[in-house]
């Protein structure tokens, strides 16, 4: 047995723990450069404490899901502040944008030239510029993972920008700030920590450091997210889900994922809806493919024990099967009024393309089993 664990270089996890933020970062650098959502207006206490502290800071927004257009502005702007600091605060966004604005703040050249599949795919060759992540939501784990997935609008792909040196210097994540999440992305994001935890644990490079994680992590997401839903100020439901979603990050970062992050890559590009929404949408059924396909053809596999053991947590009932996991997965979908991607602009006439560059993604070759064309289709149709 052998694998590797790798994770931001300090985690602080605990309600209020943003407060701390200020105080570490006037020790870290004097000219930082703060990346959040839409606005700023959540960021307010944090800028107001930076200040206090003798930092220097420019904001930059990141409206919606990344972009290279977007980065590209921001890496401009990072580097005319000659910012010698990177805060991002805000859900999976605002994070994945830090971690590459932190990389290309301390490596030269453009953005495209340390791209995947659409740049020159050069490695990071320096540390970037320190980095402190806190997320506001509760759904990506990008606080501690080593890659940025960016959207290339005039191709219509997400790629990613990856390495190990892209791991934040210091992630906090405070359950507090994530009590003002509305229902629906407190669904899309809560059900995204679930499907990393659920791929990260019966993928092909599962290791027991992970397991161990995951396991912990499913157990919190299966009692918590409907209360979570329910009522966000639900304190020890928007703590599990917190946690769920760190340790997600964790167990994606040293594992790997599966085919409903092999589809979500491409969907992303193509249609209108967040990674949350897509995963979402797509994880019962690609579950329900999983097993039946680990069933007909690799009855003896250890993933389809895994399956069993996921059900058991997320139902509580000793007895249950990876099968009755399928149907509370759908059930949990229905309460939580996951949307079918045909709203986002997802048609039949696509399936084709979308298989096509849905195999040949990183998180599709985690997957426990290989599914046919046909099981891939029938995916997208059961989500459409």
């Amino acid at each position: 047995m052998r694998f590797e664990f790798a994770t931001a270089s300090r985690i602080i996890f605990g309600q209020g723990a943003s407060r701390e933020v200020a105080p570490i970062a006037g020790h870290l650098g004097r000219r930082a450069f703060v990346v959040t959502g839409r606005t700023a207006d959540r960021a307010k206490q944090l800028l107001g404490e930076l200040e206090s502290q003798g930092v220097d800071y420019v904001t930059f927004n990141v409206p919606g899901e990344p972009t290279t257009t977007i980065l590209r502005a921001a890496i401009e702007k990072a580097r005319q502040a000659r910012s010698d600091l990177v805060i991002s605060f805000g859900g999976g966004s605002a994070i994945d944008s830090g971690k590459a604005i932190a990389a290309m703040l301390t490596n030269r050249g453009q953005l495209e030239d340390y791209l995947e599949v659409v740049g020159l795919g050069k490695p990071i060759s320096q540390k970037p510029a320190v980095h402190i992540a806190i997320p506001t939501t509760a759904g990506t784990g990008a606080e501690v993972t080593r890659n940025t997935v960016l959207g290339v609008p005039e191709q219509q792909v997400k790629v990613s920008m990856r390495s190990e040196w892209m791991l934040p210097s210091l992630a906090v994540v405070d359950p507090e700030l994530t009590y003002s999440m509305p229902p629906s992305l407190t669904a899309s994001t809560g059900l995204d920590a679930l499907t990393q935890l659920m791929e990260a644990y019966v993928c092909n490079k599962a290791n027991p450091l992970t397991d161990a994680i995951c396991r912990d992590g499913l157990e919190r997401a299966g009692r918590s997210l409907r209360n979570a839903y329910e009522d966000g100020s639900n304190a020890a439901a928007r703590e599990d889900m917190s946690l769920a979603s760190l340790f997600s990050g964790l167990a994606l970062a040293n594992a790997g994922l599966g085919a409903v992050h092999g589809f979500a890559g491409p969907l992303g590009g193509m249609i209108s809806a967040t990674h949350g929404v897509i995963c979402a949408r797509l994880l019962p059924f690609v579950t329900q493919a999983n097993v039946r396909a680990l069933q007909s053809r690799a009855a003896h596999s250890p993933a389809l024990a895994r399956y069993d053991e996921i059900t058991h947590v997320l139902t509580g009932k000793a007895a249950s099967r990876a099968d009755d996991g399928v149907a509370w997965l759908q059930q949990l979908c229905a309460e939580l009024k996951v949307p079918p991607l045909r709203r986002f602009g997802l048609k039949e006439q696509d399936f084709p393309v979308i298989v096509e560059k849905a195999k040949k993604s990183s998180s599709m070759k985690g997957n426990p089993i290989e599914l046919a064309d046909d099981e891939l289709m029938e995916i997208l149709e059961n989500a459409k």
